[in-house]
């Protein structure tokens, strides 16, 4: 299973939200590629890199960011937040995404999805699906849709999704553990390969979705509040 580090960016900074709340804001560090190179030090690849201003603003914000970071480090990058174009998604490519998210965009233009799915390939996007109790939300969480979470997923895959990220909203920056009767649900969609992301704590939750099937899990708070040490997550990626 892939370990993934949150690098979640809001007006230049690593921050973190509770629960997705911009007025719960909580500053790391002023200089996101200080973060990953300590990352990258400790022999973790992945990163998933968000651009929270992008997702409220409906439009990709940081991509600098993105460009600097894939310049200066060897992380395989996943970039979301605030894709609503072509233009938006090929600028995350040529900044260096190796692979992007797309939630938002799913929901209110599902053709305009399967166009990018079908031109980028199902290697390069992912499926992003936000939810909160079932239902998934859009536009950095600010935004309900009546959509169901497993038939969203399955729907998807069905038009040849092969990766999708779902958050637990109300698991995500809580460091109570992740939803792990959820992720099962979504695991029962034959070929799909979920990143599980929300409410990791320990290296047992770490161990616990890998044992249920995730493809990969993103971890981020627990890193940063030092619930979790990078030299931790070293020994098991």
């Amino acid at each position: 299973m892939r370990i993934i580090v949150a690098l979640d960016i809001l007006d230049g900074k690593c921050v973190r939200l509770t629960k997705g709340d911009y007025s719960k804001v909580k500053v790391y560090n002023i200089d996101p590629l200080e973060v990953v190179k300590e990352i990258e030090s400790y022999g973790i690849e992945y990163l998933h890199l968000v651009d929270l201003d992008g997702a409220k603003n409906k439009k990709t914000v940081n991509y600098k960011i993105l460009e600097n970071i894939s310049g200066k480090t060897r992380l395989k990058i996943d970039f979301g937040g605030g894709i609503r174009s072509r233009e938006d998604l090929q600028t995350a490519f040529n900044c260096g995404a190796r692979q992007v998210t797309l939630g938002s965009i799913a929901v209110s233009d599902p053709l305009l999805f399967s166009e990018w799915l079908t031109e980028f390939g199902q290697e390069k996007i992912i499926l992003g699906a936000d939810v909160r109790k079932h239902k998934v939300l859009t536009d950095g969480w600010t935004e309900s849709s009546d959509k169901e979470i497993i038939a969203f997923i399955a729907g998807y895959r069905a038009k040849g999704v092969k990766y999708a990220i779902c958050t637990d909203i109300e698991k995500d920056g809580m460091l109570r553990g992740p939803s792990t009767g959820l992720y099962k649900e979504i695991l029962k969609i034959p070929g799909i390969k979920l990143i599980s992301s929300g409410g990791i704590t320990s290296v047992r939750d770490v161990e616990e979705m890998d044992r249920i099937g995730c493809e990969g899990t993103i971890i981020g708070k627990a890193i940063y509040e030092g619930k979790l040490t990078l030299k931790d997550l070293s020994r098991i990626c």
